[in-house]
C-alpha cells in the first residue's frame, strides 16, 4: 500500500519576513515528525497575505526573488528534512509581482514553480501580474512518485483549473489558500476532486487570521469503492478554525485503481464539441470593466 503523507501548515503569519521564515522552518519540522511526505504553506506566506488595507505601493516592496534567501532556505530545509515542501510567496515580478508556490521535492531541487493564474481582479489582487500556465511535474516521495500540480485560492473557482491539471496527468492538486472555507468554496473543491478523480489538498490560514478561517482540506477523488453500497465521503481530512499541522494519509494505490476503472476525468469527454470554451469573447451578463487578458 502506498500512503502519501500531506501536512496542511495551517499556520498564522508573524510581521516580519524574518519571523515567517522561522515559524515556516519550525513547522516544516513538526511535519516531518509527524511523519509528512509534502507539507504545504498557506497563500503568500512571505508576507501572510497582507495586501489588503494597506497601500499598494507598500505590499508591492515585499516581493522576493523565486531564488532569494527565504525560498532557498526551505529547498536546503526539504532536502535535509527528506521532505517535499510547498512555500508561498509574493514573487518579486515584471511588471508587477505575483501570487506564487514553489514546490522542492526531498532531495531540495526545485520542481515547480506556479503564479495564480485567476489572480482577484475586481480587488487588490489586480495589482499582481498573473500567471500564464498550469503545470505538473514528477515529485518523488518516500511513498514513491506522484505527479502533482497546482493552483491557488481564487483558481478553485474555475472548474478548468484542476481540468487542465487533471489532463496533464495530476494527481494530486496542492492548493495554498487565504479566505473563508464555508460550504461552497468546501464544495467546489469537493467538485474538483469527483469530476477529475483527482485528490486535492488545500491549506488555509487559521481563524485568528483576518478573513480566513482555517477549514483546511484533503478531498481524495475516490466516489465509489466495490466493496461500499452507493458512494463514499471523499473528504479524507477537515480541520476546524484552530491553529495547527494536520496530517492526511493519501492512499495512492486506491486512486491509481480507481482512476483506471471509473468514468469521470477524461475517459469519456468529448473535447471536439466543445470549441466555446475557448471562445474569448464575454457577453452580458458577465462583462465587466476590470477585467483583464
Amino acid at each position: 500500500m502506498s500512503i502519501l503523507k500531506i501536512a496542511l501548515l495551517q499556520i498564522a503569519p508573524d510581521k516580519t519576513l524574518e519571523e515567517n521564515l522561522e515559524k515556516g522552518i519550525e513547522c516544516c519540522k513538526k511535519a516531518k515528525e509527524m511523519g509528512a511526505d509534502i507539507a504545504l504553506f498557506p497563500e503568500m506566506w512571505s508576507n501572510g497575505y497582507r495586501i489588503y488595507d494597506r497601500p499598494v505601493k507598500e505590499w508591492q516592496a515585499e516581493a522576493i526573488l523565486v531564488e532569494s534567501d527565504f525560498v532557498n532556505a526551505f529547498g536546503s530545509l526539504a532536502k535535509e528534512l527528506n521532505m517535499a515542501i510547498g512555500v508561498t510567496l509574493l514573487e518579486e515580478f515584471e511588471p508587477f509581482p505575483r501570487n506564487s508556490m514553489v514546490l522542492f521535492d526531498r532531495y531540495g531541487v526545485q520542481k515547480l514553480v506556479y503564479a495564480k493564474v485567476h489572480t482577484c481582479d475586481f480587488s487588490v489582487e489586480a495589482n499582481l501580474t498573473p500567471g500564464e500556465d498550469f503545470y505538473v511535474t514528477t515529485l518523488d516521495t518516500e511513498a514513491g512518485e506522484v505527479q502533482v500540480g497546482a493552483m491557488i485560492c481564487y483558481d478553485r473557482e474555475f472548474p478548468e483549473s484542476a481540468r487542465i491539471l487533471m489532463l496533464k496527468g495530476a494527481e494530486l492538486i496542492l492548493v495554498p489558500n487565504a479566505c473563508p472555507m464555508e460550504i461552497n468554496r468546501l464544495s467546489q473543491l469537493r467538485g474538483r476532486a469527483y469530476e477529475n478523480m483527482t485528490a486535492i489538498a488545500t491549506c488555509n490560514y487559521p481563524g485568528t487570521v483576518p478573513d480566513c478561517n482555517g477549514g483546511s482540506s484533503v478531498f481524495d477523488g475516490v466516489v465509489y469503492l466495490p466493496e461500499l453500497e452507493g458512494s463514499r465521503d471523499t473528504c479524507i481530512l477537515q480541520a476546524g478554525e484552530k491553529e495547527g499541522i494536520y496530517l492526511a494519509e493519501l492512499d495512492l494505490q486506491q486512486l491509481r485503481k480507481y482512476r483506471e476503472t471509473e468514468v469521470h476525468g477524461n475517459a469519456y469527454r468529448h473535447p471536439k464539441k466543445y470549441g466555446k470554451l475557448v471562445e474569448t469573447r464575454i457577453e452580458n451578463p458577465f462583462v465587466r470593466t476590470d477585467y483583464r487578458e
